[in-house]
């Protein structure tokens, strides 16, 4: 018995080792445009860091009435309050042109993390095709998901889940 398990062994450390590593290929990147970043020095537009803007924010919450729209389980579809809400942001973002947003698309904690991947985008993207059928230019929105990895309210039940269902509208520069 304890000869098989040494054999066993042996013959999954043999194969592991003679498996070929492969170095993935490097991906052709689209030439790069100067940028500049928030302090006036030129950059590349992957170096790029987004700046979030915390006193925008609160501007646009107090006039918008929330960054913030809910989607039902398993849904990316607006509803009428959703739609609502991101005319009065497509309205501050129109008043205030300097300013770029990223749409924030996030689930709840049920699913796999590719399929809450997914659906976080789904939202995040009708969200941003809404801001931009209101008249905010399609170049200062950008999308994120971040599915279920950044959850606003923590629990197992339908009131948390109804929270984590959402896309969340953060200003940046």
């Amino acid at each position: 018995m304890r000869k098989t398990l040494i054999i066993g062994a042996a013959a999954i450390a043999i194969a592991v080792s003679g498996c070929a590593k492969r170095t993935p290929p490097v991906a052709e990147l689209p030439p790069a445009t100067d940028q500049t970043g928030p302090n006036g020095e030129q950059v590349a537009p992957g170096d790029v860091e987004l700046t979030e803007l915390p006193a925008q924010q609160a501007d646009m919450v107090a006039k918008a009435g929330s960054d913030t729209v809910y989607f039902g389980t398993d849904e990316y579809q607006l509803d009428t309050a959703a739609k609502a809400t991101l005319a009065a942001q497509a309205r501050w973002l129109l008043a205030n042109p300097n300013v770029r947003a990223s749409i924030e698309g996030h689930c709840d904690e049920r699913g796999t993390r590719e399929y809450n991947m997914a659906l976080g985008e789904r939202r995040a993207n009708a969200a941003k095709e809404f801001l931009a059928s209101q008249g905010v230019p399609d170049s200062r929105l950008l999308v994120t998901s971040w599915g279920k990895e950044r959850p606003v309210a923590v629990g197992s039940n339908e009131e948390a889940w109804a929270q984590n269902r959402r896309a969340v509208t953060v200003l940046v520069r």
